[in-house]
């Protein structure tokens, strides 16, 4: 027996041995589910290190996400600038005034009159590089839209080619042609 006081009470007899034991064995089963139940300062300091390590693996991500979204924009403004100056179409010799809407603005670049018209038959596209305009083909300018259509300021549709300019008019196509 550990506890004086209970030697005591028992030599008196005013406890007997089994209700001793019996109050012995509740007290050390709730010591000991006390002690299951309470969580420690290092566990809660292990909870809260977990927790940071979380969120920091949570914000990292984002980071990592935000960067790699910033990569893509880049590498696709580096593609469209490399489109536009390989099929950018010279303007310098033009005398020909050609007025187009850009953001609810009208701008205007001089272009020849052949280029006029490929304009307008939608042969040619206008494309928006940094602060200046380029002319470039409509298959090209298709492609700059495929990546970011804010580039591309101008694209007419192409007209169709009326029967009495088309010198294939007379010869007609057999419908069972194999090519």
């Amino acid at each position: 027996m550990a506890n004086p006081l209970q030697e005591q009470l028992l030599k008196a007899g005013l406890v007997s041995k089994d209700k001793l034991n019996k109050t012995n064995k509740t007290r050390h089963k709730q010591a000991k589910q006390q002690s299951k139940d309470a969580v420690t300062e290092s566990d809660k300091v292990k909870q809260q290190v977990k927790q940071v390590a979380i969120e920091k693996a949570e914000r990292d991500r984002e980071l990592n996400r935000q960067n790699l979204e910033e990569e893509n924009k880049k590498a696709v403004v580096a593609q469209i600038r490399q489109l536009v100056e390989l099929n950018q179409i010279a303007t310098d010799d033009g005398e020909t005034v050609y007025n187009f809407e850009d953001t609810n603005k009208i701008k205007h670049i001089y272009v020849t009159e052949n280029l006029r018209n490929r304009i307008v038959n939608g042969r040619l596209s206008i494309v928006k590089l940094d602060e200046s305009y380029a002319l470039v083909p409509t298959v090209v300018a298709e492609k700059i839209m495929q990546r970011d259509a804010s580039f591309v300021v101008l694209i007419n549709e192409a007209e169709q080619v009326s029967d009495e300019d088309d010198e294939y008019a007379d010869y007609k196509v057999p419908d069972d042609l194999m090519w």
